[in-house]
């Protein structure tokens, strides 16, 4: 159940982003913005460890994605629609 996983833990800093990225506040924010997404788009039964798994492969692939300052919070949305539409294939689950 995703109530059991704290999305606060999962949380980005500038200080997270600052070797990555010019504007580490940016790039903070906008990896925050997806993890809240991703959070409440999740179905509320999901497993405690399949949401923390999604979030592991939402760090491994934004927080050092040289563009991510650049991208519009639509195209961030759909990113996490498709992610969380495709989760069950075999190859999300191996790439964690």
């Amino acid at each position: 159940m995703k109530q059991n996983v704290d999305v606060q833990v999962v949380l980005a800093t500038p200080a997270d982003m600052e070797d990555f990225f010019d504007d580490a506040n940016e790039a903070a924010e906008q990896f925050n913005f997806i993890v809240h997404v991703l959070y409440d788009r999740a179905d509320d039964d999901i497993s405690a460890s399949s949401m923390e798994r999604l979030f592991q492969y939402c760090w491994e692939t934004w927080h050092r994605y040289p563009d991510l300052t650049d991208i519009d919070e639509d195209e961030l949305l759909d990113w996490v629609d498709h992610t969380l539409a495709t989760w069950d294939d075999a190859d999300n689950q191996d790439n964690l």
